[in-house]
């Protein structure tokens, strides 16, 4: 097999893997955030660590508007056709050319909530939630159609799946309205994975880049053929084989982003990436519980992914 045949089998099939793959995501400057720099960087990263597949970054950001500050402001989130997302759909075009018949070639999807947050604070969106919900929820409804323009023009250009984030779930995210996420949030990610859903290879990434997580129950029904999340839950940690059982799909995960593999030197990566190795399920893709830091050591990534593909039980 090559990479993207064992990548594709870890998602759909139940034989053995000839080894186990591997793959971690860094954010490239802003020289390299569209065009010919972005699809230039993408594969030098690529070919430089090893990995085992081609994750795309978003760095487009999202469409320019005036700070909402009352609940009315929901109504007027700009609305983006394809067009505007060209620069994205452009680097993907230009990655799935080069690599696809070598890898599985993903991008990077973040959730409603995640591109709301970018036009009001959460104190904010939580007190225009309290106050005029369908404001918010018109709002929300604006941005998933915008994120579907994403989505469609990706695929239109032959991308295999998605890494789609999602956040809002965390603990204590609202206060008091631990019921915000449910009726309101997740409704808008799961509008988004049904365009999509039924890919080649998608990635649920339950993000805590901004908090940690209580509970990992509302997210069990998520569509997405592997599960990336951090091991960490509430008072609980769990290993990588129960989050696997959890979840009922592949575990992609296994170390800390800002531990040892951002900081140590190659030697002790290594070493942690063999405990975390002994720690996985036979199937799984070794990865770290969300994007590392940008300054880490590409040499410390590679030492990590040939541990993995030299790993043996």
């Amino acid at each position: 097999m090559n990479k993207r045949e064992t990548v594709l089998s870890l998602a759909h099939g139940s034989d053995p893997l000839p080894y186990v793959p591997a793959a971690f995501f860094l954010h490239f400057g802003p020289a390299y955030h569209a065009a010919a720099p972005a699809i230039a960087r993408h594969l030098e990263y690529f070919q430089a660590t090893g990995m085992d597949l081609v994750k795309i970054q978003y760095e487009q950001g999202v469409p320019s508007a005036p700070l909402i500050e009352r609940p009315e402001d929901w109504f007027k989130v700009p609305v983006v056709d394809r067009s505007w997302f060209e620069p994205t759909i452009r680097t993907v075009e230009g990655l799935v050319k080069a690599a696809k018949r070598e890898a599985v070639v993903i991008v990077t999807l973040y959730s409603p909530f995640m591109w709301a947050k970018h036009l009001a604070d959460v104190p904010t969106l939580t007190r225009h939630l309290e106050e005029n919900p369908e404001a918010v929820q018109q709002g929300l409804e604006i941005i998933v159609a915008n994120i579907l323009q994403l989505v469609r023009g990706c695929q239109a250009a032959g991308v295999d799946g998605f890494y789609a984030s999602t956040q809002g779930g965390e603990a204590g995210r609202f206060g008091g309205h631990t019921d915000f996420f449910e009726r309101y949030l997740k409704p808008a990610d799961l509008a988004v994975w049904d365009a999509f859903k039924d890919g080649p290879f998608n990635v649920l990434h339950v993000c805590d880049y901004d908090r940690p997580y209580d509970d990992y129950t509302p997210f069990l029904d998520y569509p997405g053929h592997l599960v990336n999340c951090a091991l960490h839950v509430g008072a609980r940690d769990l290993t990588p084989g129960e989050a696997a059982t959890m979840f009922k799909r592949p575990f992609m995960g296994g170390l800390e982003r800002k531990g040892t593999l951002a900081t140590g030197s190659v030697a002790e990566v290594k070493v942690e990436a063999e405990r975390a190795l002994a720690a996985l399920p036979e199937r799984a893709l070794l990865a770290a519980d969300c994007t590392v830091p940008a300054e880490t050591p590409w040499d410390n990534l590679r030492a990590a992914i040939e541990t993995a593909h030299e790993y043996r039980r």
